[in-house]
Order: C-alpha cells, then structure tokens, then sequence
C-alpha cells in the first residue's frame, strides 16, 4: 500500500478570497477526508494524531468492513455476527416476516442459533483487493472521438475488465469498475460475496427511529439504530480472516475515532458553476417534488395506514430533509466563498505550470458556459424533475401511459410491453394526486400551456387528474394489460392523449440532457485530470460508494446559543420520554416500546447512548463501525446533524457532525432490555453460544425474573388546558 508520506504532489493549500468585507479562507479538507485504502494517509495520521499504523492495520479495517445493498456494515465478531443500522436492516426485515408478525413494529430477537433467518436474496461484500486499471481505460477512451462514443468505450471497457476479473477469481466474487478523481483514474474493486446472510436481532421501529422525523437530522439524539445480522458459510456461521471487536471502555470526548464505510456520492471536486446551478435547478427543482410525493402519501397514510406506505414516507422524508439542507448550504455566501476559494488556488496553480494551463486552462470556464446553456432549458428541468416511467413515485398511469405510446410508436417491442406489465398499481388516490401534481409543474413551467385531454371540461389540474384516472384504462393494471394483449389500446384515452401532448418536449429534453451530461464529463474529466496533476493522493477523491476511511475527533460543539455534548446518555431518552408525554395528544413519536417502559431496575441510566464526532460521512455510511485507534467499536454511524447536510459539496468541522450510537448503549439494552445474553456475550467475549441457556450458564447470568422500574405517565390532558 501507498503512502501519503511517498508522494510528491503537493498539498492543498488554504487560499484566501477577499468577500466584500470579509476574507473567506479555504480549508485544508474542504473538499473531503474519505481516504481510499489503496493510498492511505499514514504521515496525515502521524501529524495530526501521533500515529501512525502499518499495513497490517489497515488490512484489518478493509477486511473487517462490508458493504450491504445501499448501506455500511461491519464484522462484530469471529463467528460472523454483523452489525449495521436499524434503518439499513428495514428492507430485510420485511423478508423475512411471517404471516402474523409485526416484527417492524415489534422487533426481532433470535433466542437461539437456529432461530436466525435467512434473508431471501440479500448479500454482504467485502472488499478482498483493488487495482488500477487507469491505464487500459484510458487506451480505450483515446480511441474514441465523441462524447458518446467514449461512453461507449468506457462502458465495454469496464464490462470486460469486470468479466475478465471475475473468471479469474471464480464464483463467489464481484468486480466494479471505480471512477476516481473525475474519471482521471479507475481502479477495479473486487468483493468477496456472502449471499447467505440471517437476520439475528433488530430492535422496535420505535427505538430504532426514536424521535421519528422530528429528530431526523438532529443532535442531542437518543436513537438506538441498530440491527445484527450473521454471515454463513456452507450452513455454519462464517469464521472471518479480520472483524471488529467492541471496545470495553467506549470512548472519550478528544478520541481519535475511524470510520470505516462506503459513503455513497459527493460533489466537491465540482466546479463552483456547477454548484450555483444545483443551487438554482437541480436541487431546488428536486426538493420540491420530493416535498409534492410526500403530500400524496401522506394524505394516503392518514386513510390507510400501512408498513410500506410507512418505509416509504421515511425515506423520501429523509431525502427531504437532506435536499432542504443542500439547498440552504448553497446558498450560504460564506460556505460558497469557501468553495470559490478553494477554485481560486486551483485556477492559480494551473495557470502557473504552462503545460496543464495549454490542456486544462479553459476546462473552468468551458464548465460555466455548459451551465449557462443548460439555463436555456430551465422550463424543461422544472417541468419533468422527478419523472421517470421507472419511479414509484410517479403517478402510474402516467407511466404506463407514456410507455404504451412508446410501445406502439416502435412497433409494439417486447421490453417496453413488459416494462408496462411491471409497474404495479398505486392506490388511487395516490395517482391522481402525483397526476395532479405533475400536471401543475408543466402548467407552471410552460407559462400556463395546457395539454389535451380530450372528452373533458375539467379546468384544473385536480379535476383533470380526477378525470384521466376515472376514465384511464391505464388506470389499472388488469385493464392495461388486457389492452395491450388484445392489441386495442382506445386512441381517445385520455391520460395516452395528454402524454402525447407533452411527449416531444420530454424527448428533446431527454436527448439535450443527455448531451450535456456528456460534454459535462468531458470536461469534469479534464479538471480532475489537472487536480490530480497539481494535488495528488493528497486531496481524496469523491465519494463513489466505494469503501473508505475517514478520521475525526469525538467533539461537542455550539448551536442554537448552547452546547451540543458530545454524547447524550439513556437519561436523556427518559427524559424526553417523559417530557413529550405531558402534550395532550401523547408522546407519539418519542413514545417508549412497553419493555422499555418496564425497564428492570439494574439498567444504568448513565450509559451513553448516542456520540458526535467530527469523522467525514455522507449516506451510505450508515451502519459504518466507528473505531478507536486499536480498531475497536467504541460506536456506529448511523445519522449526521442538521449543520452536516451541506457536506455533499464541502466538508466542515466547526458545528457539522456524524451521529452515532455508542458501543455501550447496545451491549447494555442486549444485555438488560432484551436479555440477549448470548449477543451480548458474542459481543464482548468473541464467543459463540447456540443458545440463551448455554450464554447464561457460562457467563453466569441466569435470571429470574428481574425486579422492573416501571415509568410512571403523567395523567391524560385535556386539550386546551
């Protein structure tokens, strides 16, 4: 493995960028600390923490992580238990459910080794070996001439790198194809694969999601998002090479901690023009149709009530929350003058050597004109943010009526028939509300255009969404599919009429932004080409949901005119508990789950339940461990702050923070909420017991029944007093 301390680029340097009155200075890791293991920061660690490990320590941070579909995980111990988050562990719980189990609401507690299920086509990674393979891509993309065709060529070439690596090693492993840097390097991850993965505890959604939306994004937290699972290896658990073993002690504030993740996408390496357009467009149009699809679902929660409909107001209430905050950062002058800062020192260091400036000086300002060309399009991006004939959030009649016109305009192919027979139905109310909501943004887009509907003296978008879905066959699956069968798709339909309409503008659209994402790569290659020429391994690359390490200190900090603690303990839980309790409606999302409520009398209030540090995360580390130095779990990431949200596009320390829940809070809840002693002595010993008789008797925790402190409720309030 490389180290920083080998290379010869030389290191970002802070600029300064004179902003009317003020002078904004550029941080040393603005644009991020996500480090790939390939090139470690070993004299970054020693500088900034007297430490500086070997090879062998970050062999066992690589070996120890995992990547799950869409999260972070890690080995726990070494019978293969792993640990990732509550919210990560969702998607497998309804896998694994049987018919009269609430275990969304309930949680799942595996009493025994043979208890723990097997989730249905579900796997964990782990990343075994990387190699740059920057050279053979290039090759390729030299032969090409367009933009198209390098996509072309960087597509096949990726494919057969993949291929290729994957036969070499044989069954059981994947390869990815890693842009870096912009596409100015490309390394190739290949994974180990264990696709037998078992669910083995999982708390109540209500712990899991303490505090609900309202604590989302939020500091003090007292959320224990948490879930187990095992990995198995030819139907015994797996004995890993490496895993994480819980630290004793935890940690203190001012510990040097370690992330270990796979932190999905950032934008710092882009340009300062393209961020003013994501600030104007891009994010702006997207918040607000997040914020449209969920009015439409929570109406139809409040009606029906449903676990699915649930997962699926979380997650896009977890988005909208994450873009409102990109969107304030954006237009924080003093973030933006940080980052236009940043862009200043690059420019001068192009400038100043006359071969990057003859090959890259214009890319900067190539980058601006695209983005002012795409402006010219701004009716379009505001009319169609968000649509998509494959998004479960567009209304479905619409995208089976735009695929069935696609369908009979290409002479009836079977995978656009197909894809029309996939798109399930949406309870109704549910589509007219995302009709009606589309059909106001071309209404708003296009200056009040209106689009066909033919049989209908509807004038509003409500009543015109009410109309296409009463006499749409594309209303319904059944009806869809019996007029695509029969050939008889009814010419007049109205919901096919009013795609038509608006089809052509789509597809111009569609193929204009195609164009630009094109150019726009070009030329964001070209600028990570010129910052790695001038920076090196010294700057980390964007995240790419790839596995990585980040550094930072267990800190507090201010907000509000307060202090923030840089942890919060189980005191803090009961407390809010019990103050949320005295409205007159109930505490509702800071509820307790009844076994907390009766909680036995030797749980320690004092425990720390929740931690901060100053670690650069971003999503998809959610389930990252957080290590101390010897690579113990002292936490697990699981949320930033609200202050954090603009880390996509600069990495800040002042106030911005990664959430985590402390080690310690999840062996004592396993060990006296849940009396999972077999966990819990997994946990802290390393080893493996089949049963909870066989936890207790070795580690001599028999119980009886525990004398319990119940919470006393404070009495029922009338509303209005």
């Amino acid at each position: 493995m490389g180290s920083l301390a080998l290379l010869p680029a030389r290191a970002q340097t802070p600029t300064t960028m004179a902003t009317g009155a003020d002078t904004i200075r550029a941080g040393r890791f603005d644009n991020g600390a996500m480090w790939t293991f390939d090139q470690p920061p070993t004299a970054y660690f020693r500088e900034q923490y007297g430490f500086a490990p070997d090879a062998a320590w970050f062999e066992k941070a690589r070996l120890g992580a995992l990547r799950i579909p869409g999260c972070s995980a890690s080995f726990v111990s070494p019978n293969g238990l792993v640990m990732t988050n509550h919210h990560c562990g969702r998607g497998p719980v309804d896998l694994v459910v049987r018919p009269g189990e609430r275990l969304l609401d309930d949680g799942f507690y595996a009493k025994a080794l043979a208890d723990e299920r097997q989730i249905p086509n579900y796997y964990a990674d782990m990343l075994v070996a990387i190699t740059d393979v920057t050279a053979e891509v290039d090759a390729a993309l030299a032969r090409a001439g367009t933009s198209a065709e390098r996509q072309t060529a960087r597509t096949a070439t990726f494919t057969a790198i993949q291929t290729r690596m994957q036969t070499a090693r044989g069954t059981g492993h994947v390869v990815q194809v890693i842009p870096l840097y912009n596409g100015s390097k490309y390394s190739a991850y290949t994974f180990r694969r264990f696709d037998d993965v078992r669910l083995v505890m999982t708390p109540e959604l209500q712990m899991g999601f303490y505090g609900g939306d309202a604590d989302n994004f939020v500091y003090p937290r007292y959320a224990l998002d948490m879930t187990f699972m095992r990995v198995y290896e030819n139907g015994q658990p797996y004995a890993p090479q490496h895993h994480f073993r819980f630290s004793p002690n935890g940690s203190k504030e001012g510990d040097a901690v370690f992330v270990i993740g796979n932190p999905g996408a950032t934008n710092r390496l882009e340009p300062v023009s393209l961020l003013e357009w994501r600030r104007d467009v891009q994010e702006k149009e997207q918040l607000a149709y997040l914020r449209e699809t969920m009015a439409a679902l929570r109406a139809e929660y409040a009606r029906n009530p449903s676990p699915t409909l649930l997962n699926q107001i979380f997650g896009l209430s977890n988005s909208e929350k994450l873009y409102a905050g990109r969107v304030k950062g954006l237009n924080d002058p003093y973030l933006m003058g940080r980052r236009r800062a940043s862009e200043a020192g690059y420019r001068q260091a192009v400038s100043a050597n006359a071969d990057l400036q003859s090959r890259y000086g214009t890319s900067l300002d190539a980058l601006a004109a695209l983005q002012t060309e795409k402006r010219g399009m701004m009716a379009d991006y505001q009319a169609f943010a968000g649509f998509s004939t494959a998004s479960p959030f567009t209304s479905a009649t619409l995208r089976r009526a735009l695929l069935a016109a696609q369908y009979t305009a290409q002479n009836r192919p079977e995978a656009i028939r197909t894809a029309i027979a996939n798109v399930a139905n949406q309870p109704r109310d549910v589509d007219r509300m995302l009709m009606e909501a589309r059909m106001r943004r071309l209404l708003t887009a296009y200056n009040g255009e209106v689009f066909r509907i033919d049989g209908s003296t509807a004038a509003t978008p409500a009543e015109q969404a009410s109309f296409v879905v009463a006499n749409s066959v594309f209303a319904d699956s059944a009806r869809t599919a019996l007029a695509i069968n029969a050939n008889a798709i009814p010419a007049n339909d109205p919901a096919l009429l009013y795609v038509r309409s608006f089809a052509e503008r789509l597809t111009r659209f569609q193929s204009a932004n195609a164009g630009f994402a094109g150019r726009q790569a070009d030329l964001l290659a070209d600028v990570g080409r010129a910052r790695f020429a001038v920076y090196g391994y010294n700057e980390p690359p964007d995240a790419t949901f790839s596995l990585r390490l980040a550094d930072g200190l267990v800190k507090g900090y201010t907000y509000n005119g307060t202090l923030a603690p840089a942890y919060t303990t189980y005191h803090g839980l009961y407390d809010r508990f019990a103050a949320f309790n005295l409205r007159a409606e109930g505490p509702g999302e800071f509820d307790l789950p009844t076994r907390w409520q009766r909680r036995p009398a030797s749980f320690d209030l004092t425990t720390p339940m929740n931690l901060v540090t100053t670690a650069d995360i971003i999503g998809g580390n959610s389930g990252s461990p957080l290590l101390n130095k010897n690579l113990e779990v002292v936490g697990l990431i699981f949320d930033g702050n609200i202050e954090s949200l603009p880390s996509s596009f600069i990495y800040t320390t002042e106030t911005a923070r990664a959430v985590a829940v402390d080690s310690r809070a999840m062996v004592e809840a396993l060990d006296e909420i849940y009396d999972l002693d077999r966990i819990a002595g997994e946990l802290r010993s390393g080893r493996l017991y089949r049963t909870e008789v066989e936890a207790d008797r070795a580690t001599g925790t028999t119980r009886t029944t525990p004398a319990r402190t119940p919470v006393r409720r404070a009495p029922a309030r009338r509303a209005g007093r």
